[in-house]
């Protein structure tokens, strides 16, 4: 099966699109507006760029009818936005995020998630989140789509502050990801859950290139 997706319809029932790049990281972004309205809600189109400075992106793409997400709009207000990490005890937490609420209204509050307060960024963070990045703002790529909600808004940003809880770090110093679980999108309504890591060391690589691919601490 092979189709041309600008040009001819998807042969199968559901789009294979989207369940091809997966498992897909989620963005369970907090922020607030400049009159004070707190926002957050999972973003699957969410990746780290770099790491010499830190930087992130996210996508948002606009509701039907053309609005765009509350998230763009505040991250490009007030100049930030919090990562908050996703994980499988606040699974329903994060899934009630993604709902659409009345403005002014909560998504902290309807989710049942417990403010904490960003060292750097404007708004709440998520204080059952075992693990945080503070964003400052960089810049938007608007990417035209056929549609309204084809549009979208690619939203960079550079990593500030990063919070990690310390009771999920191991005695190795790494995060023990195993006992975090964070979960992660797929197709569909599918989501998947990390709870098995396996190691894999490039053949011949470097030192230079194991240091980095490690993420040691200079």
């Amino acid at each position: 099966m092979k189709y041309s997706p600008s040009t001819e319809k998807n042969p199968l029932p559901y789009s294979p699109f989207k369940s091809c790049t997966v498992p897909r990281p989620i963005g369970w972004l907090s922020s607030i507006s400049t009159d004070g309205a707190e926002n957050l809600a999972p973003y699957s189109q969410w990746q780290n760029l770099t790491f010499d400075p830190p930087m992130v992106m996210f996508s948002a793409n606009q509701y039907p009818d053309g609005r765009r997400k509350d998230t763009v709009r505040n991250a490009e207000q007030t100049g930030w936005f919090v990562w908050n990490m996703a994980t499988w005890d606040l699974r329903d937490a994060v899934n009630i995020s993604a709902m659409e609420l009345a403005e002014h209204e909560s998504e902290f509050d309807r989710a049942g998630v417990t403010r904490s307060e960003a060292d750097l960024a404007p708004g709440p963070m998520v204080a059952e989140s075992p693990c945080h990045f503070e964003c400052r703002y960089l810049s938007t790529q608007r990417l035209p789509g056929e549609s309204n909600v084809g549009t979208v808004d690619v939203v960079f940003a550079r990593v500030e502050r990063i919070h990690v809880d310390d009771s999920v770090i191991g005695d190795d110093g790494k995060l023990d990801i195993r006992t975090i679980q964070p979960i992660a999108r797929m197709g569909y309504f599918d989501y998947t859950v990390i709870t098995e890591t396996f190691e894999m060391r490039v053949p011949g690589s470097s030192a230079e290139a194991q240091y980095g691919l490690q993420g040691q601490s200079a």
